[in-house]
């Protein structure tokens, strides 16, 4: 087997798993009936009524928005900060800092959803939105990082130290010659950060309660503690909400890839 084929093959494969789910759940959020049932014997849209009806449903999607939009501001911003300053530091202390910011992603998320909760005990910020923005973005920080800086080490760094001698102060260079350049590296962080806030369920467990449930927490109850067919129809939600925006992402990223090369 030539080793071009045996990749597409396990390509494809992969793909058809990651598929699979989507192609059970979707069907099964239009059964007109009151359990799972696949393949539907009945067809009805009274799930997906019942998700932008019902009041938990709804204000958990509400909270579920919220978080994710805001969490991905604050942490695109403070990660691309982050990210531009330590490019400008030594290797060895660039190196320890950025180690320390990508942690999240080595420690499991039951640790820090422990860590977060006794830390935000003291601080009275369990069941708030401020603190799920908090956490999240402690999680989603990493992915920011190495987006924005996997966009950084492909910028000649001349183009910026041709416009310091041209005359332009250093703020005005960031943002007249890297910043635009930094676009797509941002808009994947945007994207990643968003989905990442958006998706977690651990941490919104643990710091989540009745008065702020945000939809992955509702999801999580409707399959533990009551068995509600509504979840398939928020799973299809989520899936096409998390495809838009990475479909959004690459669009912004094409168009300005295609309007420089012209």
């Amino acid at each position: 087997m030539k080793p071009r084929f045996f990749a597409k093959f396990v390509s494809w494969l992969v793909a058809a798993l990651l598929i699979l789910p989507v192609a059970v759940v979707i069907p099964m959020s239009f059964s007109g009936r009151s359990t799972f049932e696949f393949p539907p014997t009945s067809w009805s849209l009274r799930w997906y009524i019942n998700l932008f009806q019902a009041p938990q449903w709804t204000f958990a999607l509400s909270n579920s928005l919220k978080v994710a939009v805001l969490t991905a501001l604050i942490s695109t911003v403070i990660g691309t900060m982050a990210t531009v300053g330590l490019a400008r530091l030594s290797r060895r202390i660039s190196g320890f800092a950025t180690s320390a910011i990508l942690l999240p992603l080595i420690i499991p998320n039951i640790l820090v959803a422990l860590a977060v909760y006794a830390t935000f005990l003291t601080l009275q910020l369990n069941g708030t939105i401020i603190g799920l923005v908090l956490a999240d973005t402690a999680i989603a920080l990493p992915f920011v990082v190495i987006a924005v800086n996997t966009r950084l080490k492909g910028i000649d760094d001349r183009l910026r130290i041709a416009a310091l001698t041209l005359g332009a102060t250093p703020f005005a260079a960031f943002r007249q010659v890297v910043l635009p350049l930094l676009w797509p590296g941002i808009v994947s962080a945007v994207v990643l950060s968003f989905v990442t806030a958006f998706d977690e369920v651990i941490i919104a467990l643990f710091l989540q309660t009745p008065a702020n449930t945000v939809l992955s927490v509702q999801m999580f109850n409707a399959v533990s503690i009551e068995i509600d067919p509504t979840i398939s129809a928020a799973s299809s939600v989520l899936v096409v909400v998390v495809s838009a925006a990475i479909l959004v992402g690459q669009v912004i990223f094409t168009k300005r890839r295609g309007a420089k090369s012209q």
